[in-house]
């Protein structure tokens, strides 16, 4: 098929620009003609909430990245979808994560579908939003009309696709392992490159930090009575998008600073293997959740979990399996690590083994593919 990615990619940095760029070397692998259009403007500065949208790493091999879509722009968006209506495409697949993102996908998609060629797939990353605005449901509902047929990752943004559209056909095929990354090195070396003692067992909060992250609720966690591992450590791996102040400040109420290696800041490709494989455990306290590309990374490198009972993270991380399956409040996090440092390090190894075999970038290509066939023989037109 010839094929066109539109979403996050080279300059930009994060988990869906990863994923988009895999997912194309993943159908050119397959003998596909796949490229990406990402933006050449995906948020004005002033609505970005870290320091930089933009990656000073290398672009990926193989790959042919266009810079095109500006998010906010309708000149644009005529301009991108008449050229993608006349160059006709077998398939164009979305990516849709947040309702800002609805006017300019929206347009060009249905601006695309008027070729009577070209279906279009979106992948979900979340159908409603985690922090939520009254435009939210107005914005998704116009997006979700432009399209022909979804791929989600999980049961629960199925679901929510669900309060929109009971006809459309979707599948769910789950996050696949993040395997562009660097091979583990060993915990000795990850200590020295992350300049961290070796006397003490770390578990690892990865990724940006927002409320719904649940950071406060790890921090309170360390700090409960449940927590009776004095060598264990939290080592936080991520920029704040948010006000910083009131975690350094529970920090200080809490009597943590010693506890604590915080290292908050995006962290490039490069650097993702040190951090998992210094860790023992990765953490996940979400307060709610779609899916997390922070659990395919840690099963990448063989890391069990403790994820909270929101959205599908239970489905990702079979409770007992492959890690703990809790609550998200402290006591209950706090409960798991320790049961999992008083001997449970070793019992999750099997389960997490084959576990990521569901995990396959081919898993992800072919259920693309039967949804796109489906769509081709008209089950899909809307």
């Amino acid at each position: 098929m010839r094929i066109v990615i539109c979403g996050p990619a080279h300059p930009y940095r994060g988990g869906i620009a990863a994923y988009n760029e895999r997912l194309a070397q993943q159908f050119l692998r397959e003998g596909d003609a796949a490229a990406i259009y990402t933006f050449k403007l995906q948020y004005p500065s002033f609505l970005f909430p870290g320091k930089t949208q933009y990656d000073d790493g290398y672009a990926p091999e193989g790959v042919t990245i266009t810079r095109a879509i500006n998010s906010v722009n309708p000149v644009n968006w005529f301009t991108i979808g008449m050229r993608l209506r006349r160059t006709r495409p077998d398939l164009i697949i979305l990516r849709y994560w947040l309702p800002f993102l609805a006017p300019a996908l929206g347009f060009i998609a249905r601006l695309v579908r008027s070729n009577g060629r070209t279906r279009i797939v979106t992948i979900f990353d979340n159908v409603v939003p985690h922090e939520k605005h009254f435009l939210d449901r107005f914005l998704t509902r116009f997006f979700i009309k432009s399209v022909h047929g979804a791929l989600v990752m999980t049961k629960a943004v199925e679901n929510d696709l669900r309060q929109f559209t009971a006809t459309m056909p979707c599948v769910i095929s789950p996050h696949p392992l993040f395997d562009n990354y660097s091979e583990p090195v060993s915990r000795a070396e990850a200590i020295v490159h992350l300049k961290l003692c070796p006397a003490y067992r770390y578990i690892l909060f990865f990724g940006f930090i927002r409320e719904y992250k649940g950071l406060d609720l790890l921090l309170k966690a360390m700090a409960d009575p449940e927590m009776r591992q004095p060598d264990v450590r939290l080592l936080v791996a991520g920029e704040f998008y948010e006000d910083e102040k009131p975690y350094f400040d529970l920090i200080h109420k809490l009597d943590l600073g010693n506890r604590i290696n915080l290292h908050s800041h995006f962290i490039s490709d490069e650097e993702v293997r040190y951090y998992f494989s210094a860790a023992s455990l990765v953490v996940q306290p979400y307060r709610s959740a779609t899916q997390s590309g922070v659990t395919q990374v840690a099963y990448q490198f063989n890391k069990p979990m403790v994820v909270t009972d929101v959205g599908g993270l239970p489905e990702i991380v079979p409770d007992g399996v492959c890690g703990y399956v809790v609550t998200p409040e402290a006591g209950a996090i706090a409960k798991a690590i320790n049961d999992f440092f008083s001997g449970d390090e070793e019992r999750f190894r099997a389960g997490i083994e084959e576990q990521k075999k569901s995990y396959s970038w081919d898993r992800l290509t072919e259920a693309l593919r039967t949804l796109a066939r489906d769509m081709q023989r008209g089950r899909g037109r809307q």
